[in-house]
């Protein structure tokens, strides 16, 4: 029974919202070339988001003839329509969005402090546009670190690319990731990559970052001072003991001069000298979290 009233008296708040019925706030949605006036009521408006209590309060508040004058034009009219359906009725629809609008509600409904909806579209977000998430991870995992709230997706992102880690580093965006980012996926234990390939990632996204050529030969000192510069931070993060003997000399060894003299030869020491051991002061190997299948009912992934 109470359930049918609790409906009922969501209606009939939407129904406030439609006919706009003593209406005090006046919202300018969207930007210049798409901008609505949308009509709300102050009393719901705060009691519904600690953002509208701030925005109508004496300090903050713009007015004009009564009514309450809030502009907002990086929230489009659509979304802003949908987020204070919600704040009325307590509803919201999101299938007949599409990812980068979710992905939009979900940056809005964070600015305007609406607690119950950031849990709620980080988790249709995760479960019915995963598609979406793969298809710019680079541009969604900056736009997701910029939001502490976030942490639902922010988790789901990492596992996924940890797991599944060249639907970033193989994108054409990869060289474009921000070096917090890049620096927090390489401290990962469960980055799903042989060790030579983040190395070769390394170096690929320092030289997009410095717009050089990836050939030692042609480097001055200046050029070499701006790589050490670029690399530093990474360097303790790459697990070089992990890195075949083949794949040392071609492919590492040849950066002998940019890399840490000690470095170099710590790792000469252990590929020459037998039975030496990796220094102590050294990250640990990766250990991936995969999932194996076994057509076996004895032998299980934690087995192997």
């Amino acid at each position: 029974m109470s359930s049918k009233f609790l409906e009922e008296l969501s209606n009939d708040y939407e129904k406030l919202f439609e006919t706009e019925i003593g209406y005090d706030v006046i919202i300018y949605a969207g930007d210049e070339l798409n901008v609505k006036e949308i009509h709300a009521h102050s009393n719901i408006l705060c009691i519904r988001s600690k953002y509208f209590r701030t925005a109508f309060s004496n300090e903050w508040a713009e007015k004009k003839d009564g009514k309450f004058i809030l502009r907002k034009p990086n929230i489009s009219p659509h979304l802003f329509d949908i987020i204070l359906r919600f704040i009325y009725s307590g509803n919201i629809e999101l299938k007949n969005l599409q990812g980068p609008d979710v992905l939009k509600l979900l940056i809005a409904v964070d600015e305007l402090n609406i607690q119950q909806l950031i849990s709620h579209i980080q988790e249709y977000l995760i479960k019915h546009q995963t598609e979406f998430l793969h298809q710019n991870p680079t541009g969604i995992l900056e736009t997701v670190y910029q939001h502490e709230t976030f942490i639902d997706l922010w988790n789901f992102c990492l596992e996924k690319i940890c797991k599944e880690p060249r639907i970033l580093f193989n994108s054409n965006k990869f060289v474009n990731l921000k070096a917090p980012l890049l620096e927090l996926l390489l401290k990962r234990e469960d980055l799903n990559m042989d060790e030579i390939e983040i190395w070769e990632s390394l170096l690929k996204w320092c030289f997009a970052q410095q717009n050089m050529e990836n050939d030692p030969t042609k480097w001055n000192k200046d050029d070499m001072t701006r790589i050490e510069r670029s690399l530093h931070k990474f360097i303790p993060l790459i697990r070089f003991y992990d890195i075949k003997p083949t794949d040392f000399f071609y492919k590492v060894y040849n950066y002998k001069d940019i890399l840490p003299q000690d470095l170099i030869h710590d790792l000469l020491e252990f590929h020459i000298v037998p039975e030496t051991k990796p220094k102590t002061n050294v990250a640990p190997s990766r250990k991936p979290n995969l999932k194996i299948k076994l057509d076996s009912t004895i032998i299980q992934s934690n087995h192997i």
